[in-house]
């Protein structure tokens, strides 16, 4: 009883804030702090209308996606074969490999600011949403290749022993064996990597910059707050729930990936 007691708390506070940021979105301006967490609809679709042209959310949201779902297929095309090469390796040197990728953790995000932008400057890429691309991609490597290999070692062996006898390359053995296999460690990677991409501020407004043609949601949000203290949080709100539907969108339907992946192998089993 105590049990599921702490569940419902846990789950109240985790579903609190979002249904404040909801019901504040459809509020008038004084309204949002009179009355916090009655609902109410008084300022209609008024706040995100304006939220809309005044942040240019379109553009924002497509440039979002572009980084993000660019990012995400490029960490996939390099940490699934990565993966498969250490899932395979016996000996030292595979070790060793995946100690370094291992190292990246231990790497502060901020910490390699300074040389990023340089790196940025040097290439010629600086102010360009190319070059977040492969920054959030390189950055992605150390979780996703480790997570990967743990999924790639639960293929049984005698899979690929059946399938180099029938003649089939290696390259035919990772299409056809390992990648079906591990759908639930690919949803999982693309889950984690898609919420990180999607809410990368900092470097993104370094690099990319502040102009509405090129920056993302998430750089665009924070011109609704004014330096003055006259914020309007109800515009605040109703931009943080333009921007958190496509999470939630990509998540609902990798979640259900990952469910109709671990059913599927456990049938199997």
């Amino acid at each position: 009883m105590v049990a599921y007691i702490a569940i419902g708390l846990y789950a109240v506070t985790l579903l609190l804030p979002l249904y404040w940021i909801v019901i504040s979105a459809f509020k008038e301006r004084f309204e949002v702090f009179r009355t916090p967490l009655t609902p109410s609809f008084s300022a209609g679709w008024e706040n995100f209308a304006f939220v809309w042209t005044y942040l240019e959310a379109g553009t924002a949201l497509w440039n979002s996606l572009y980084i993000t779902a660019s990012a995400l297929i490029l960490t996939l095309a390099v940490a699934l074969p990565a993966a498969y090469g250490l899932a395979r390796a016996r000996g030292r040197i595979g070790s060793i490999v995946e100690r370094v990728y291992a190292f990246g953790f231990l790497i502060p995000g901020f910490a390699a600011l300074v040389p990023t932008l340089l790196l940025a400057i040097g290439l010629g890429m600086y102010r360009t949403r190319e070059f977040i691309i492969l920054y959030l991609s390189a950055s992605a490597q150390p979780l996703a290749v480790i997570l990967l290999t743990q999924f790639m070692r639960t293929v049984p062996s005698e899979l690929e022993e059946s399938a180099t006898i029938d003649g089939a390359s290696r390259f035919r053995i990772f299409r056809s064996v390992y990648i079906p296999l591990v759908v639930p460690g690919i949803a999982t990677v693309g889950i984690l990597q898609f919420i990180s991409y999607w809410n990368e501020y900092l470097y993104t407004l370094v690099i990319v910059g502040p102009q509405p043609i090129n920056r993302t949601i998430q750089v665009a949000l924070p011109t609704l707050v004014s330096a003055t203290g006259n914020t309007n949080y109800a515009q605040v709100a109703a931009g943080a729930v333009i921007s958190i539907i496509p999470v939630f969108v990509m998540y609902l339907i990798l979640n259900r990936r990952l469910e109709d992946a671990l059913v599927q192998g456990a049938v199997k089993g």
